[in-house]
């Protein structure tokens, strides 16, 4: 199964259908002279990604550099499965990130904590990446990969310090990975921009998060290019709705924690907020994306009760 979605001349999106859910995350290419993936996705959307080059006419061998915007294992933990097949391919990574793709020891039992059974099924297998094919990039470096396209990556920490984000000069849109949230596609469909933010553990931080928002806002992006999912073109509006809904989840976790109440306690009030919203929006309460939501509050619920209890620990 393949399923491409053209962006512009220059940019397609390879769904990667992570968690078996299609809509949910994937790889872009960006069709220059040197062809350049963003994001691995997971191992097993790797096949995903193979195919979706096959459709696109692409040769893995001639695929110059995979970028992966963080090292969470839905962005990068095919990483170095899809390398394999891409075997002149680069990887570049976050500083900060780098070793754990080298070494991911450290990446496999976080997420192991995280997701606990359901690990081998979502990410397996991690292969490590050769130090040899690494490369990183610190704030404000750049990389031309076409006559008038260059990248240039910006340190956007909040979602996690392992984190930047990606400017294209062609398109005059970047790539955020997570930390500008997720971007529900399937409510884009049905003529709803809607965007949530995302506060998975460990390194969840609300002040640097709006820090990095404001970063990006600066820049005057005419596009956003979602790790969750596919594009925004009303930047104003992502940045809205993220300013909205970042408070809310941070004070109801507060509200929720201080009474020793659970994460699952705090997922279903935040669902309950949401579902009023989209309510109003007149989306049914059966609709696909809801699959994706509350999957997203499970993970985003552990994130926000981690951040209070190291602001517990300080």
């Amino acid at each position: 199964m393949s399923t491409i979605i053209k962006l512009s001349p220059s940019i397609s999106l390879i769904d990667g259908y992570d968690s078996n859910l299609s809509y949910r995350t994937g790889t872009y290419v960006l069709h220059e002279k040197e062809t350049t993936l963003i994001e691995s996705g997971p191992s097993p959307s790797v096949s995903h990604v193979l195919k979706g080059l096959k459709a696109l006419d692409i040769n893995p061998l001639n695929v110059a550099y995979l970028i992966v915007t963080h090292i969470h294992l839905d962005h990068a933990g095919g990483a170095g499965l899809l390398l394999e097949h891409c075997p002149n391919a680069k990887l570049i990574v976050h500083p900060r990130g780098a070793r754990h793709m080298i070494n991911p020891s450290r990446l496999i039992d976080g997420a192991r904590a995280v997701y606990n059974d359901k690990f081998e099924s979502f990410f397996d297998p991690i292969v490590p990446v050769s130090k040899d094919r690494v490369i990183e990039k610190n704030n404000g470096e750049s990389l031309q990969i076409g006559q008038d396209s260059i990248l240039t990556f910006y340190d956007t920490p909040g979602h996690s310090a392992h984190h930047f984000s990606i400017y294209d000069s062609k398109s005059k849109g970047i790539f955020t990975g997570d930390t500008l949230g997720v971007h529900y596609e399937l409510l884009q469909k049905e003529g709803y921009h809607f965007v949530l933010p995302s506060t998975s553990p460990s390194q969840f931080d609300p002040k640097a998060m709006l820090e990095s928002l404001k970063r990006i806002e600066d820049l005057n992006v005419e596009a956003i290019y979602f790790g969750h999912f596919s594009a925004s073109y009303e930047p104003s509006l992502v940045y809205s709705q993220i300013r909205k809904w970042l408070p809310i989840f941070v004070s109801v976790g507060q509200s929720i924690y201080g009474k020793n109440e659970s994460e699952e306690k705090l997922a279903e009030t935040l669902l309950a907020m949401i579902q009023e919203e989209l309510d109003q929006q007149q989306i049914p309460r059966n609709h696909p994306v809801y699959d994706h939501i509350q999957l997203d509050l499970q993970i985003c619920s552990m994130g926000i009760f981690h951040y209070l209890q190291k602001k517990e620990i300080q």
